[in-house]
Parts: C-alpha cells; sequence; structure tokens
C-alpha cells in the first residue's frame, strides 16, 4: 500500500506533469510567434507562411502514427514508451532550436523550403516525445479518479510552460522585425524542455505490457481503425476544436496588440499575454480540483460559455485608444475559458485505450495517442493556416509588417473579426461534441470491468445496463466487442 501511494502521490504527478513544460510551451511559443517570426522578420508573406504548418501536419500524418505503432511494437528495459521519451528529448531540444535561425535564401522559394523542411524536423521530434508520453498514464495508473488527478497536475505543467512560453518571448522580443531575438528565445527553451522532459523519464514508470506482433506496414495501416471507437471520433472533435480556438488567440494575440490596439511596445502585448497564461494556471488548478468530484465534462461545459460571452464583449474595446484595463479583464475570463478544455482534454484522453481495447481486444495506447497526438498538431497547423489565409484576405500587407508600418483600418477590423468570431465558432462546436461525448466515470468503469470479463479476469455476467453502456461507449453491438478484426480494417461489417 506504501508503495502505491507513493507512487501516485504528489512527487510522482509532478514528475509525470513535467513533460507537458514541452508539450504545452512549445505550442504557445509557434502558435504566437512563428507567423510572426516569419512575416515581421523574415519578411514572408501571411498566406505563404501560414502554409507552412500546413505541410507540417501532411508530415505529421505519417510521423505520428507511425511512432505510436513503433511505441506499441517497443521493447525496453525502461519500458517503451519512458525509451522514447530520453531519445526524444534531445532530438526536441535541436528541432526546436532550427526552427528560428534566420535564414536570408536568394529566392522566395528557397527561404519556404529551408523553413518548411525545420518545421517538418521540429514535428518529428515532438512526435518521438508527445506520442510515448500521450500513452504513458494508462500504464502508470489505472484508477479513473486517480488518473484525473495525474491530469490536473499534467495539465498544471502544461500552463506553467505556456506562461513562460507567452511571457519571455514577449520581454525578449522587444524588436519583432528582428530575428535575432527568436534565435536567442529557442535557445533557451530548448534546454527548459530538455530537463522538462528528462525529469518525466527519472520519475515516472511504466508496466511492462506484451508487444504488439505484427509488421510495422500493417500495423501503420491499423492506425486509423482507432477512430471507429464512438468515444474516440467525439473526442477528436473536442480537442480539434477546442485546442483550434485557443490557437486562434494566441496566434492572433501579436497582431491585435500591435495591428489593431497600436500597443505593442508600450508592453502591453506582455500584460495581456500574462494576464491569460496567469488565468490558464489558475483555471487549471480549479477545474483540475473540480474534476474529480464533478465529470470529465464539467470545464468546458460550464467554462465555455463564460468565454464565448468575455470574447464577444472584445468587439467594444478594440480600437487604439480603448481602455487597456478592460480588456485585460475580458481577457482573464478568456483564459480561464482555455484551462477548462485542456483539463478536459488531457483528462479523457487517458481513457481512450481502454475503449478501443474493449473493441479490438489489442492494449494500443501508443496507436491512439499518435492519432490523437497528430490531431493536435493538425489544430495548430490549421489555425495558422487559416490564420494565414485571412490576414491576407482582409487585406494584410507583409510590406507594412516589415517596415514596423501598422496595417489600414480596413485591415484592423478584419483582425478583430477574426480575433472575435473565429473562436467563438470554435468554441460553440467543442460544446457540442462534449456534450455528446458518452462517457463519465460510471461507464468507465463499466468499461474496464467489461475488459476483465474478457480477459478470463471477471466471472460476473455483464447486466442489461452495462451492455447499453458498452454499446453506447463504442458504438458496437455487445457481441461484436473484444474481436481482433475490428482492428484490422476501418470499414464496420
Amino acid at each position: 500500500m506504501k508503495t502505491k501511494e507513493k507512487k501516485t502521490g504528489m512527487a510522482s504527478r509532478l514528475a509525470y506533469g513535467a513533460a507537458d513544460i514541452y508539450g504545452g510551451g512549445a505550442f504557445v511559443i509557434i502558435s504566437t510567434f512563428y507567423t510572426v517570426f516569419l512575416t515581421k522578420a523574415m519578411g514572408m508573406s501571411p498566406a505563404l507562411a501560414g502554409t507552412i504548418p500546413l505541410i507540417g501536419k501532411v508530415w505529421d500524418a505519417v510521423t505520428d502514427p507511425l511512432m505510436g505503432n513503433i511505441v506499441d511494437r517497443t521493447k525496453s528495459r525502461f519500458g517503451a514508451k519512458r525509451f522514447y521519451l530520453l531519445v526524444g528529448s534531445i532530438l526536441s531540444a535541436l528541432t526546436f532550436v532550427l526552427m528560428w535561425i534566420g535564414f536570408d535564401a536568394d529566392t522566395v522559394v528557397g527561404q519556404y523550403v529551408f523553413y518548411a523542411g525545420m518545421y517538418m524536423l521540429f514535428s518529428t521530434g515532438f512526435t518521438v516525445v508527445m506520442v510515448p508520453y500521450n500513452a504513458l498514464l494508462p500504464d502508470m495508473v489505472d484508477d479513473y479518479v486517480i488518473r484525473a488527478k495525474f491530469s490536473g497536475i499534467r495539465t498544471i505543467c502544461s500552463t506553467f510552460g505556456a506562461i513562460l512560453a507567452g511571457l519571455i518571448p514577449t520581454i525578449m522580443i522587444a524588436d519583432n522585425t528582428n530575428p535575432v531575438p527568436y534565435r536567442n528565445v529557442a535557445m533557451i527553451f530548448a534546454v527548459i524542455f530538455l530537463v522538462a522532459i528528462l525529469i518525466t523519464f527519472a520519475g515516472t514508470w511504466e508496466r511492462q505490457k506484451p508487444v504488439v506482433k505484427i509488421t510495422l506496414k500493417e500495423s501503420f495501416a491499423q492506425s486509423f481503425t482507432v477512430y471507429k471507437s464512438r468515444s474516440f471520433k467525439i473526442f477528436i472533435g473536442i480537442f480539434l476544436c477546442g485546442q483550434g480556438a485557443a490557437d486562434f488567440v494566441t496566434g492572433l494575440a501579436v497582431y491585435y496588440v500591435d495591428d489593431v490596439l497600436n500597443a505593442y511596445g508600450g508592453g502591453n502585448f506582455t500584460k495581456l499575454m500574462a494576464v491569460i497564461l496567469l488565468a490558464q494556471f489558475v483555471g487549471t488548478i480549479i477545474f483540475g480540483a473540480l474534476i474529480g468530484v464533478t465529470s470529465k465534462k464539467f470545464p468546458i461545459m460550464v467554462g465555455f460559455p463564460i468565454r464565448i460571452a468575455a470574447t464577444a464583449a472584445m468587439l467594444l474595446f478594440s480600437h487604439e485608444g480603448a481602455n487597456f484595463v478592460i480588456i485585460l479583464a475580458l481577457s482573464f475570463v478568456i483564459g480561464m475559458g482555455m484551462a477548462g478544455s485542456s483539463v478536459t482534454i488531457y483528462a479523457i484522453l487517458a481513457d481512450m485505450a481502454d475503449v478501443d481495447e474493449l473493441i479490438t481486444s489489442i492494449n494500443r495506447p501508443g496507436t491512439c495517442s499518435g492519432m490523437a497526438t497528430f490531431v493536435r498538431k493538425i489544430a495548430t497547423g490549421l489555425s495558422s493556416t487559416v490564420i494565414g489565409v485571412l490576414l491576407a484576405a482582409v487585406g494584410y500587407s507583409e510590406v507594412l509588417a516589415n517596415a514596423g508600418e501598422r496595417q489600414s483600418a480596413a485591415t484592423q477590423t478584419g483582425i478583430t473579426y477574426i480575433y472575435v468570431f473565429a473562436p467563438i465558432v470554435l468554441m460553440v462546436a467543442t460544446l457540442i461534441f462534449t456534450k455528446l461525448f458518452p462517457m463519465n466515470q460510471k461507464e468507465f468503469e463499466v468499461i474496464t470491468k467489461e475488459i476483465a470479463r474478457r480477459k478470463g479476469e471477471d466471472d460476473s455476467v455483464a447486466t442489461a445496463e452495462e451492455i447499453a453502456i458498452c454499446e453506447k461507449v463504442t458504438g458496437f453491438s455487445y457481441d461484436r466487442l473484444w474481436n481482433r478484426e475490428n482492428a484490422m480494417k476501418m470499414r464496420n461489417r
């Protein structure tokens, strides 16, 4: 008992959560500053810059499921997932720095190819760490409530990483047209990310499980069968829309403060990011504590309606000379709502491998994680691409940006509309998906009990209610569950 208590105590939770300082921080820097770096510092058009993350996502369509399958097929004395945390820590640090190197090519094409290539390298490094990391918790802890506590601490660490990633660059990048500060920021965070991942490697454990004994080609082809789960499909909707709503805020924040409010150089951008990130941190602590006594859906169902109201209110204050205190107050509410989606998403993710196992009879946490990580990066890539396209559509001029001059009044209005309405649409979609998600603690306990029955570890007979729950959560009829054929092809027979 003492061993169990020690393993699930606060020290272990903090060690587990540390790696998401990288997971949360890296994407804050990228979504907030990478398009800015490419447009304002390197002189690339916003429409062109916005496609680079999308190129990375096409690459992720291969690497994320591939990595998930590699994890499920790997045997190591450290545990497969912890082994890749160790390997990926160095790779992630190096690739993150390479993204921010100033490169003045002779041609637009040459510059584009360079930064697209660097982004792909970073995406690979991120995959090597985050796919096994996302799959680690199910192999550490079985209990639904304790998993939620670990996920809560992870989200706090992620938010702490986001705070560092949001504040340090805003302080160091005083001149957003100079590429050198971006590189310096990247080098500092490469060290932070390396240390954080190594802490998780050193402070976690992993139950040894039989490796998936199929060829890599077969395993890769089967990755997408995780989407046959009704719960996983709805979870992906929550993940994609919820994180996309956050990415639009961070991705447009510089443009909003600089071009709409004309307040970047006065320190207001630092204040705005500090308030948003502080609110996320506070919200993460509050929502993380509440999901243990409410449900994993609670943070979104409560936080997002309030966030929608605050976001809509920004329309009244989006002009030069607006009362910045009010903007900060509204941003605090927005940040609290953003915390809600993060808490819910990572708490639910830990349970998706159990649902998949009931459907397929195969324990594939790496594969489930790989597909979820892929979707996370799709959200970031699509939001960056859409931001670039929308900025171009409202007349954003990279020439004016590179010269440090303001955009036209019409463009400023367009930026405001994007900053407000894009997140609102995505938040409404997230609320719908969350309402439809079919699993809380009661359903999780039924699923794990049914898995035990199928393994011969529980000799009870499923009740009519339990059968109905299994069918609701999985989307399969009860007699078709625990069938390896369910993992073989996408089409249901």
